[in-house]
């Protein structure tokens, strides 16, 4: 029996959008013979990159500056999309209009409009849209849903993440090095990456599936972060230097939702820090922090003492986990860019539903733009859109399988080489 094969283009080569196409080529059955970005030595370096790939045939890789002349001259079955923040949502529409899967990296929405225009093109054509959102598949993320569903922490109360990240010399040099955020740091103020950990949490208490975000505030501090850091390496004179930059160094925002669970999210990108996701998962039997790395069980643990994660994380392991642990450190972010890229290219081969799916891609992605709105307006609370129109109420969970966020769907992991299948 000859290998399924999937035609999947590429948007995007940027430094992540180049390690992206580096990590899909490595899958058995994946062609990519065409490629696009705006400049030309990064559409060159994608086609370099699928040329010298270990499973490349020798079929003809055409590059394109404009994607929109890719998708109608290409025959595809999917792209992925590793471009600018504000241009994922309208590639992956045209997309889906132009009849193929998407898998698209993460960032926020610009609007509400954007998102809506994903969701239908989703249901219009019958093709999925997946948000790449790799932190879904971390190793400690998955022990906790793991341990979420056998009831450890028992009902869930409230959830908090953030994405502190100390970014001020890829920001501030965002000219020089052709990297987007520059100019959303100047001109927007809120929540501008809030996926990374916004995903996890929403998979854990099944928003979409029973569940969904009602509203939010948001807050955002002073700006001064940037500026100090120019000052220091660019001085008084170059240009930008004292630019009254619009996003507030740290953005907070609330989240409530229809189950009666909070959510609290940090945006920290400009102040000097060590990077942090700043998980926290609290229920009624108890709470673990990723910052620490501590876990409190109400009658497991020591009374009213931290315990250390590590022998929690190796009981509860996800069985995916469990099988990828040995390889994962072959793999960007510690394995997890591995697995967000085999959920995309086994729904994309086998024209299956993915566990990260169009409502999930435009409910996480909203949080940006009504971040920015609730900013604007003082911190005013906003309402989220239910972009599922109200099947989240009673809808069925995605396909159960190795990759399933809804579930830990156990059965499927007997054969310990299932990974090197897809």
């Amino acid at each position: 029996m000859s290998e399924k094969t999937v035609r999947i283009g590429a948007i995007g080569i940027s430094h992540r959008g180049s390690g992206m196409l580096r990590l899909m080529m490595r899958f058995k059955g994946v062609i990519c013979p065409a490629v696009c970005d705006i400049y030309e030595d990064r559409r060159d370096d994608g086609i370099e990159i699928v040329k010298n790939s270990e499973h490349y045939s020798g079929y003809q890789v055409n590059g394109y500056l404009d994607y929109k002349e890719m998708l109608e001259k290409e025959e595809l079955d999917a792209v992925l999309v590793c471009t600018t923040w504000i241009s994922h949502a309208r590639i992956a529409t045209d997309a889906m209009k132009a009849g193929l899967h998407v898998g698209v990296e993460v960032g926020g929405a610009a609007s509400e409009e954007e998102c809506w225009q994903m969701v239908r093109a989703s249901e219009e054509n019958g093709k999925f849209c997946m948000l790449l959102e790799n932190c879904c598949y971390g190793q400690a993320e998955m022990a906790i849903f793991n341990m979420v569903k056998k009831g450890v922490f028992g009902e869930i109360i409230h959830l908090a993440g953030g994405y502190e990240h100390d970014l001020r010399d890829e920001i501030a040099y965002g000219r020089e090095i052709r990297h987007g955020r520059l100019y959303n740091f100047m001109r927007r103020n809120g929540d501008l990456y809030p996926t990374h950990q916004l995903g996890p949490i929403a998979k854990l208490i099944g928003i979409n599936r029973g569940n969904r975000f009602l509203s939010l505030v948001s807050m955002s501090s002073k700006s001064r972060g940037l500026n100090e850091f120019l000052k220091k390496e660019k001085g008084e004179e170059y240009d930008i230097t004292n630019f009254n930059f619009n996003q507030g160094d740290i953005t907070t925002t609330m989240i409530k939702c229809a189950n009666g669970e909070t959510i609290s999210l940090i945006h920290d990108c400009t102040l000097p820090r060590p990077y942090s996701r700043n998980a926290r998962v609290q229920g009624t039997k108890g709470l673990w922090m990723e910052d620490g790395n501590q876990i409190y069980i109400e009658g497991r643990s020591p009374r009213h003492e931290w315990e250390s994660f590590d022998p929690y994380m190796e009981e509860f392991a996800h069985p995916l986990w469990k099988i990828h642990k040995k390889n994962a450190a072959k793999y960007g972010h510690g394995g997890m860019d591995f697995l967000i890229m085999a959920a995309f290219v086994d729904s994309a081969k086998n024209n299956y539903k993915p566990p990260i799916d169009v409502y999930d891609t435009a409910a996480w992605m909203a949080v940006t733009y009504l971040s920015e709105q609730s900013v604007a307006m003082g911190s005013m609370p906003v309402p989220v859109p239910d972009f599922t129109n109200g099947m989240w109420i009673d809808r069925e969970p995605t396909r159960r399988g190795i990759f399933c966020l809804d579930e830990v769907c156990e059965e499927y992991f007997t054969d310990e080489e299932i990974l090197t299948k897809i």
